[in-house]
């Protein structure tokens, strides 16, 4: 069995612009009802990445009030631009507000993105390893190791009602990136990686570093765009040319290449209800813990398949 979630942003405007304000336009109000849209079909997770405008821990304090029940997973945060701190607080406020309902995703971005916070892309495990140190411990309800004085006890950095620990997973596709999730996180949550690298790669190395640290069998969370559509071919080409940018990104075009993909189309899981159904099993039988779907295709695709995604979760796929 598998477990299903959807990205609830999946498909929002990128910037819908400042006239959008005056014709009623709320992303907050959109990501409610697509979210209670996802709960009415009975799944249990959505997933929300965080982009350079819409703060999704923000966003889900919110999230979590209107729609009781469902599990909340950032996918994932940036930790450079946040101090560790910071990010603890937003965090554990979540936590309180949703009643523990917050699965959070860490990352470090990609070069060429990161630098618009004018912060350089250097030495992204170093930086993700330190922010754990000081972050994972208060996440824990534990005092940070070293710190000293005022505000550094864990007293004083627990948020009351804040359901302790902070479930914790990376955004890890190289081979130390995943060491590092195996060693000091639940899992992984992965994009534009297809089943060759989560079978023969993710999920091995993930495992492996898990075992060594005596921690519990990881999540691994694979992110793949799904349409039921009587047109896969369709689909697959519209894939190719919204995710083009991103997938000529180094890490996501180097795992491309390992599942033999010429572009993002390739990773679609797409065709009829069977297909979807077979398409997800194969995932669980490599090792995937969770899918993070985006629903692509028209709105008449999406509907359907959300329908099936609720029914393959209640037959137990």
């Amino acid at each position: 069995m598998i477990g299903i979630g959807v990205n609830i942003a999946a498909g929002l405007p990128d910037s819908p612009g400042p006239g959008s304000q005056g014709h009623g336009y709320n992303v907050v109000d959109e990501l409610v009802t697509r979210a209670q849209a996802v709960a009415a079909a009975g799944l249990p997770t959505v997933w929300m990445p965080q982009n350079y405008g819409l703060d999704t821990l923000t966003a889900y304090a919110t999230i979590g009030r209107e729609v009781p029940g469902i599990e909340l997973g950032a996918s994932v945060v940036v930790v450079q631009p946040r101090h560790p701190r910071v990010l603890a607080a937003q965090a554990q406020t979540v936590q309180a507000a949703t009643h523990g309902r917050l699965t959070l995703g860490l990352g470090v971005s990609h070069p060429g993105l990161i630098e618009v916070y004018d912060i350089p892309f250097s030495k992204p495990v170093a930086a993700l390893r330190a922010h754990l140190d000081v972050l994972l411990p208060i996440l824990e309800g534990r005092s940070v190791p070293g710190s000293h004085g005022v505000g550094s006890d864990a007293a004083s950095t627990t948020v009351p009602g804040a359901t302790l620990p902070v479930p914790t997973i990376l955004g890890a596709l190289g081979p130390v990136m995943l060491r590092l999730a195996g060693e000091r996180s639940g899992g992984t949550i992965t994009f534009l990686a297809g089943p060759r690298t989560i079978g023969d790669h993710v999920v091995p190395a993930l495992t492996a570093a898990a075992t060594g640290a005596g921690r519990p069998a990881p999540r691994v969370v694979v992110g793949i765009p799904v349409a039921v559509s009587d047109d896969p071919g369709r689909v697959r080409r519209d894939i190719a040319a919204e995710y083009a940018a991103l997938a000529a990104l180094p890490s996501y075009r180097a795992t491309l290449d390992r599942d033999g993909f010429d572009d993002a189309g390739g990773m679609a899981v797409t065709g009829d209800e069977q297909a979807i159904a077979d398409g997800l099993a194969r995932y669980a039988e490599i090792g995937a813990t969770d899918v993070n779907v985006s629903l692509v295709g028209t709105a008449a695709e999406r509907e359907r398949t959300l329908r099936l995604l609720g029914e393959l979760t209640a037959s137990g796929v």
